[in-house]
């Protein structure tokens, strides 16, 4: 395997599989060739099948493996309940097929006609006529080819050099000492190859990356090595498997990733981290649905949300700490000197209560002119000043200057203004509850959105990829009828009609199919989520032990 840069794709690489000579008689397994031969076909999207001198009886006799390939690949794992064959649906996964005849040294011409290298080909791929055994057997191999690989090319090549002397040591030959037929014809086979080679792709148009070739050849021969036959479904799942649950991190990791840029604690207020929540959500999100699929029942994306949400929930719990310290080491600034005057006994005099109140409220409105310090400013605040309650209450009680009524009265508003804070305090609670479940609908309502959108773009790839094999069946079919096989073209129909029958079910509306899948999720979200309920109780408790002392 030579992986090298591509030319022309600068997104993607060319990767050159090389496999071992077909037809060696030393080798010890006969059917060594037909899995290399297999193995070749499910890896790559251009396969290359290099044969001498022409394209005659001999060489499509020699080519026997391409009608093994419905016994050593299996599209599905288990049998089509209508029992069409699965093999019908190897053209959607299978490469484009590339003849290449070396030292080719006849003229290209049929009934004294020039004719392309391409037309070549389709003329040797014409079915013999005849219904005996030899006919039957020579016309399945062609058939095998033109059913199989909808796409081919053909290549033929002079001989590099007619110097004897040359060609046993090639690999040394100047590139001018090579016959400029064979050097042209070279550079036109480079530039199809670069030019019109497709990048591999599986099913429903699932792009192999180098990574995932790599669980494709592990998992095609281990299933070789364990005598089973390679099953595209069974990789594609084994794929999946691996590639979702590294979808799922990929995501995740952007989110924690953007947070951690986006946000600076504290935030002033719980909606401005929700709203960078939203964003970096979204975004991660799309990652997933860019980098998923086959997530049968939304499983792994499932696990995405259960992830952000424990992330988000931590830093939201982290966002609380940073606001709550904050808060506590600007009170702890301001009320310094309000602390050594208590201690200095300044409040301890007649009229000493209205000095304390006054200092007190420009405490707090100091407090409140800092600037961000988040959504605990005014728990920390209450805190503080329930912890000054009883001082509070102890030099009213003190303060020769009142009379019994007055410091009654004195009393009664320090507490009536108490409990309009806890009000206060406890609407800020409430609210930030329901921004919190504002939050989660959104959360919600974007994973169902992308998976909608994703299930479109997979159903449009699956629409795209049924009509093409069908499209590919019928020209069989007319090829067929056009050649004189009209028993065979009539015995297509039934494929053809399956293939009808699958594309229209995939057309037809199946909102009410989407739906059950999208309400599936939106409740299992909501059960996710169910678990911020015990944020919210926290929250609650928190604010009762806060005021239990009241």
């Amino acid at each position: 395997m030579w992986c090298v840069p591509h030319l022309c794709k600068p997104d993607c690489t060319l990767v050159l599989l090389d496999t071992e000579g077909l037809g060696d008689v030393e080798k010890g397994d006969p059917k060594n060739d037909s899995w290399i031969f297999a193995l070749a076909v499910l890896l790559c999207s251009s396969f290359v099948y290099n044969s001498l001198s022409t394209i005659n009886h001999q060489a499509l006799e020699q080519l026997h493996y391409v009608a093994e390939l419905t016994e050593l690949i299996r599209a599905k794992s288990s049998p089509t309940p209508d029992g069409v064959e699965d093999s019908s649906e190897f053209v959607s996964f299978f490469p484009d097929f590339i003849w290449v005849v070396r030292d080719f040294c006849l003229e290209l011409e049929l009934n004294g006609h020039p004719i392309t290298a391409d037309e070549y080909l389709e003329n040797a791929l014409k079915l013999v006529p005849g219904m005996n055994h030899k006919a039957q057997i020579s016309n399945f191999r062609r058939e095998c080819i033109r059913n199989f690989f909808p796409r081919r090319k053909c290549f033929v090549f002079d001989r590099p050099t007619n110097d004897k002397k040359l060609l046993a040591n090639i690999e040394k030959v100047e590139d001018k000492q090579l016959d400029p037929y064979f050097k042209e014809e070279t550079k036109n086979f480079c530039s199809y190859i670069l030019t019109q080679a497709r990048t591999k792709t599986l099913r429903e148009g699932i792009m192999v990356t180098g990574k995932r070739l790599r669980t494709l050849v592990v998992t095609y021969v281990d299933a070789i090595n364990n005598g089973s036959v390679p099953c595209l479904e069974n990789a594609m799942t084994t794929l999946a498997q691996l590639e979702n649950a590294g979808a799922v991190q990929k995501a995740a990791n952007h989110y924690s990733e953007q947070m951690a840029q986006r946000v600076s604690f504290p935030t002033d207020t719980l909606q401005e981290l929700l709203d960078l929540h939203t964003a970096c959500e979204r975004e991660a999100i799309a990652i997933f649905m860019e980098h998923s699929f086959k997530d049968d029942n939304q499983a792994f994306q499932k696990n995405l949300v259960e992830i952000i949400k424990d992330k988000q929930d931590k830093i939201l719990l982290r966002n609380e700490e940073a606001s709550v310290k904050f808060c506590q080491e600007k009170l702890e600034q301001l009320s310094k000197s309000l602390m050594e005057d208590i201690s200095a006994g300044i409040f301890s005099v007649p009229g000493g209560h209205k000095l304390y109140v006054e200092t007190k409220e420009k405490l707090e409105q100091e407090y409140w002119q800092v600037p961000r310090k988040g959504l605990k400013a005014h728990e920390v605040l209450q805190r503080f000043l329930q912890s000054q309650a009883a001082t509070e209450s102890s030099i009213l009680q003190g303060d020769k200057g009142l009379t019994e009524e007055m410091k009654a009265m004195a009393a009664e508003r320090a507490k009536k203004e108490a409990a309009e804070k806890e009000q206060e305090l406890l609407r800020q609670k409430l609210q930030e509850q329901q921004q919190q479940m504002e939050a989660q609908k959104r959360s919600r309502e974007e994973n169902i959105l992308q998976l909608k959108e994703k299930l479109e773009r997979e159903k449009e790839n699956i629409l795209r990829e049924q009509n093409m094999i069908l499209e590919h069946k019928l020209k069989v079919q007319e090829d067929l009828l056009r050649e004189g096989f009209k028993s065979k073209s009539e015995d297509m129909n039934a494929e053809i009609n399956h293939l009808r029958n699958m594309i229209g079910s995939t057309q037809s509306d199946n909102s009410p199919l989407m739906t059950q899948i999208m309400d599936r999720l939106a409740s299992e979200i909501d059960a996710i989520c169910c678990a911020s309920g015990k944020f919210f109780s926290n929250v609650l408790r928190g604010f009762g032990s806060l005021f239990k002392d009241k």
